[in-house]
Parts: structure tokens; sequence; C-alpha cells
């Protein structure tokens, strides 16, 4: 997910939460099994990467002090580098601005939330290598007059709005010509709500949220102009996609790579396949 967050907030964030978790700690600790648990953080409600669900189908895994499970991609890559390495996992559901601040304050071991690696988050934590690299593309509605648009020109005077302090909202939508551009949504479902109810021409988001939204919303139709010479202009860092660690945690973090070495980007897309497979559509 191409999402950002100011420096400032990021500071302010970190001080509470460095209150209510009582500083600066480890939380990699033995579990009943005697294994090392390593604690995950992610949001736990932007399918298909993650998601919360009541029960523990298709492999879902607790979500710590919940009753719900979390499910997704993000929940299979946590699941795989935790079975690779010997580690129990934990996954701890977190709003969006509180990931890095849980990082920094090692409160949680690491996020695999779809975090794109871009340089301000390399200011304050460390990224491994990328675990999915994601295209931006746009979603309007069946019939809409934009549905044959073949290139970014083409959307010219479009309503449109996607989700706050990502980069499809603060980048993309602004390469639109003449653009209509509503404020922000608070999360990528509200998007999608915004959208469906026709209150905007389109949304800007990545490929794999598009190809989740087209089974909960069928009327939907994607536009993907990647090959073109009139796609959206993004650096790469903004379509890599990376799991935040603690900057010096240099352990874990080789740790981690050692087990994303082993796979390839049809490892990727194939268990993003999966993910959107069994989605839930409330999602």
């Amino acid at each position: 997910m191409f999402r950002r967050i100011t420096a400032v907030a990021i500071m302010v964030m970190l001080t509470v939460t460095m209150v209510f978790a009582g500083g600066n700690k480890e939380t990699t600790e033995a579990s009943s099994s005697g294994r090392p648990v390593l604690r995950v953080a992610m949001e736990c409600g932007y399918a298909p990467y993650n998601w919360t669900q009541p029960t523990s189908a298709n492999g879902a895994v607790p979500i710590a002090d919940s009753n719900d499970y979390a499910y997704g991609y993000d929940v299979m890559m946590a699941k795989l580098i935790a079975d690779t390495l010997g580690y129990d996992l934990q996954i701890v559901k977190l709003d969006w601005d509180s990931l890095v601040p849980a990082v920094l304050s090692g409160t949680v071991d690491c996020a695999i939330a779809g975090q794109s690696i871009t340089q301000e988050r390399l200011q304050m934590v460390d990224f491994t290598s990328p675990y999915y690299y994601a295209s931006i593309i746009c979603l309007v509605n069946e019939g809409s007059p934009y549905e044959n648009a073949q290139g970014v020109s083409d959307l010219a005077g479009a309503t449109c709005t996607s989700q706050l302090g990502t980069v499809w909202y603060d980048v993309c939508l602004p390469q639109i010509p003449n653009a209509n551009i509503l404020p922000a949504q608070e999360s990528a479902p509200a998007m999608l709500v915004a959208l469906n109810s026709g209150r905007v021409d389109l949304v800007c988001t990545d490929m794999p949220t598009g190809q989740a939204a087209l089974i909960a919303y069928p009327n939907m139709r994607l536009l993907d102009f990647s090959g073109s010479d009139d796609d959206f202009q993004v650096s790469q860092e903004e379509i890599n996609i990376g799991i935040s660690v603690r900057k010096g945690n240099t352990e874990l973090l080789d740790a981690i790579n050692s087990v994303l070495d082993t796979l390839t980007v049809d490892d990727f897309n194939r268990m993003m396949d999966e993910a959107i497979a069994v989605q839930p559509l409330a999602q």
C-alpha cells in the first residue's frame, strides 16, 4: 500500500505509543511452546493484503487481544517467515498511523502491511527487500464516461479521490488534467464506497486492491495504463513493498531477507492470487 506519513506525526505518535507500551522494549519472547514469538503488526482491514475474519478458515491467525482472526497476503507471508525461521507468530492489529511508531518503539518486531519502501520511511525504519511489487491502476463504474480511457490524459476533468496519506492520492491524482480531487478517504473500503455510490468518477489504487475490488463490486471496471506512454509517473520506491523493522535490527532484517530471497515474483503473484480468491467481500 503506497501510504505516507509525516516525520512530525511519527514522532508525536511514537511518544504516545511509548507511554502506553511502557517504553522501548523487545517483544520477541518465548511462547508456551518454548519458541520465540514474532510480533507482526498490520491493519487487519485492507483486503487483499490483510483483513479480519471471525474464524480460522483458510489458515487465518488469531489477532492478539481479540476473538477475531487475521488473514490475507500479509498474513500468508508472515506465516511463511515465522515457520521458516522457527518462530511462533502473533498478529497485532494497529491503525495505519500506528504501524511505524510500534516498530520504532519495539512494541512489535516488524510490520508486514503493504508499506512502500520510500526514502521518507527509510529515515525512520529499515526495510527488507521487496515482498511484493504493485502497479498503480484506476477503478471506474461500469458505464462511466471514463470506462474506455487509454491513459491518464483520457481521465481529464474527472471527479476523483483515493485513500488518505497515499501515493495514489498525493502523487497520482494530481497528474490527471483538470481533476476535481475530493478530500481523501480514511480507508480503502471507504474509497470504494465513494466510487460505488457515484460520488466520484474514479479512484486510484494499486493492482491487488483493484483486483479484490472487482470481486466485491462486479460493477466496477479496472483501468491499467502500465506499459503505455500515458501512465502515472511514479518512482520504483513507490511500487516496491517491503517489511519494516526497527533501525539497527540487522539480525531480524537479515533473517527475513533470507526467506524472501528464496521466493520469486511468480511466488508473490501466486500468493496474492490465493489471497484475492478467499477475501471476504465485506472488506
